[in-house]
C-alpha cells in the first residue's frame, strides 16, 4: 500500500468518499488482500491528511456495502467471499471448507453432561432424563471464525467423545473413534437471531449483529437419532445452499 495519497479538495467530491472510493481500488487491484486486516484508523488518518472521523465514516461505508468486515476484538478486514455451505444428507464441514481451498479447523471451547429434557427427549428420541454429553464448538475457515455450535449426544454411546473430539478438532473423526463410521442429516432447520454475548465473543461480531441459526439432526446408518446440534454463523460469512442428494 502506498504510505501517502493526495485527495483532490476542489473536485466536489466529498474527502470521506474519496478515501472510500481510494480503499476500493486498492481492494480490486489486489493492494489490499482479501482477508487482509485494514491498517488502524489513525494510520489511515495520517496518510490521507484527515481526521479519524473521516476515515471512520469511510470505513462504515465499505463495510455497509460487504467490502469491509469489522470484527470485534480483532479489527476491520477486507471481506473474503462468503463461504458456500451446502445443505444435505451429507453435511461435513471440514470437507466444505477444505473443498474450497480454505484451511478447516475446529476447536472445543466448553463441555458438560446434562440431563435431556422434553425438547432435547424428542430431537433424539430418548427417554426424558437421559444422560447427554453437550458439546461447545467453535469452526474456522482459514483463520476466521465461521460457526459456534452446542451439540448433544446421548452420553452412553459416545462416553469418550470430548477428549476424542479436543484431540481431532472433527466430529466425523471423534464419532470414528466411538465406532460410529458415518451418518446422515434427517433435516436442518434455518432461522435467524442477533448475536447473544457470549457468540458475538468468539465470532468477533458487535452485539446486535445478525446471525444464522441452524438446527440439525443426525442419524446413524441404523436410522437412530444420534446428534442434535444448534449452530450459529455470521450472516456475511455463511452462504447456505439448500437441496441436492
Amino acid at each position: 500500500m502506498t504510505k501517502s495519497s493526495s485527495l483532490d479538495r476542489s473536485a466536489g467530491i466529498a474527502v470521506w468518499r474519496q478515501i472510500l472510493e481510494t480503499l476500493k481500488a486498492e481492494i480490486i487491484s489486489g493492494a489490499l488482500e482479501k482477508g487482509s486486516r485494514l491498517p488502524p484508523e489513525s494510520d489511515l488518518a495520517t496518510r490521507f491528511g484527515v481526521n479519524r472521523h473521516t476515515v471512520r465514516r469511510a470505513i462504515a461505508a465499505l463495510t455497509s456495502e460487504g467490502i469491509l468486515r469489522a470484527d470485534q476484538g480483532r479489527g476491520t478486514f477486507v471481506a473474503a467471499a462468503p463461504l458456500t455451505y451446502p445443505i444435505g444428507p451429507r453435511t461435513r464441514f471440514s470437507e466444505i471448507v477444505s473443498g474450497q481451498n480454505r484451511a478447516p479447523s475446529g476447536r472445543l471451547i466448553g463441555s458438560s453432561l446434562e440431563e435431556a429434557d422434553a425438547m432435547l427427549s424428542h430431537h433424539l428420541e430418548v427417554p426424558i432424563g437421559t444422560v447427554l454429553v453437550r458439546i461447545e464448538t467453535l469452526r474456522v475457515a482459514d483463520s476466521l471464525p465461521i460457526m459456534v455450535g452446542s451439540s448433544w449426544f446421548e452420553h452412553a454411546r459416545v462416553p469418550n467423545l470430548v477428549t476424542d473430539y479436543a484431540d481431532s478438532g472433527s466430529v466425523t473423526d471423534a464419532l470414528v473413534r466411538a465406532g460410529i463410521t458415518d451418518y446422515v442429516r434427517k433435516e436442518s432447520r434455518i432461522t435467524a437471531e442477533l448475536v447473544e454475548a457470549k457468540d458475538a465473543q468468539q465470532l468477533g461480531l458487535a452485539l446486535g449483529q445478525p446471525v444464522l441459526v441452524i438446527e440439525s439432526v443426525n442419524l446413524d446408518m441404523d436410522g437412530r437419532p444420534l446428534q442434535y446440534t444448534r449452530a450459529r454463523a455470521p450472516a456475511d460469512r455463511l452462504q447456505l445452499v439448500v437441496g441436492g442428494d
